[in-house]
């Protein structure tokens, strides 16, 4: 099957941040994925919208190298084999990847020490990034959800990655946590960083959004400017939060 190539409007010679050529990923006999082509400039922030089971995580998990393709090629930051750029991403996915016995400052000493980062101070900003103390002394295992989820994104963001990747960063996260969340998120688009954000809750990243990407029963079949009305859940929107 052929697949439709829809790409972003790239200036001439810039390389793009992400490039799916074909892409296809099967569990057993059932399409995830379906022949996905899309090539995604740097420097700009993706919503990816769709139902359950339209392909978005699994989508991401390819992008992110923790799943191989069945066919088709991923080219991450010009790079074919994604290992070779796995320093240069950062993911946060369904689970934390968080050590609950530990809190906050534990857990990312342990992790920048794998980018071989031993600063604390390194630590201490971007936990006070994503809105945590890290002065906090509680184990995470003892945090709300949405103190776990701002965590795991400090996790994510803690060496300071050129792509970013997230898997329904607003699960269980207040209306407030979110939208605070969603700010940073554009910060860090405004920073030069390429971030791509699956997620339920589309009005939350109105405000922040350069391109929404709608992907339908495996297959991409939508890239809109921002995140057009049609597309946006009964989710709130403040007004306080802007780009």
């Amino acid at each position: 099957m052929s697949s439709e190539h829809i790409s972003n409007d790239n200036a001439a010679g810039t390389q793009p941040a992400v490039a799916l050529s074909e892409v296809v990923r099967h569990f057993g006999r059932f399409a995830a994925v379906r022949e996905v082509t899309a090539d995604f400039a740097p420097g700009r922030l993706y919503v990816v919208l769709g139902e359950n089971g339209a392909g978005k995580s699994t989508l991401l998990r390819m992008m992110a190298g923790l799943l191989q393709p069945t066919r088709g090629t991923i080219r991450i930051l010009g790079e074919t084999d994604i290992r070779a750029v796995a320093t240069r991403m950062g993911y946060m996915g369904h689970a934390p990847l968080l050590y609950d016995e530990l809190d906050a400052m534990e857990n990312l000493r342990y992790f920048a020490g794998l980018y071989s980062i031993h600063d604390d101070r390194v630590c201490a900003a971007a936990i006070e990034r994503v809105g945590l103390n890290p002065e906090l002394k509680r184990r995470v295992g003892q945090y709300s959800q949405g103190m776990r989820q701002r965590a795991s994104l400090a996790r994510a963001i803690l060496h300071n990655p050129e792509l970013l990747l997230l898997d329904e960063p607003f699960s269980n996260v207040d209306v407030k946590s979110a939208h605070e969340m969603a700010r940073l998120l554009g910060a860090m688009r405004d920073e030069g960083k390429t971030v791509f954000v699956v997620t339920h809750q589309a009005a939350v990243m109105e405000p922040v959004a350069d391109e929404s990407i709608v992907m339908h029963t495996g297959r991409l079949i939508a890239r809109e400017q921002g995140i057009p009305q049609s597309l946006l859940s009964p989710y709130a929107r403040p007004s306080e939060v802007r780009r």
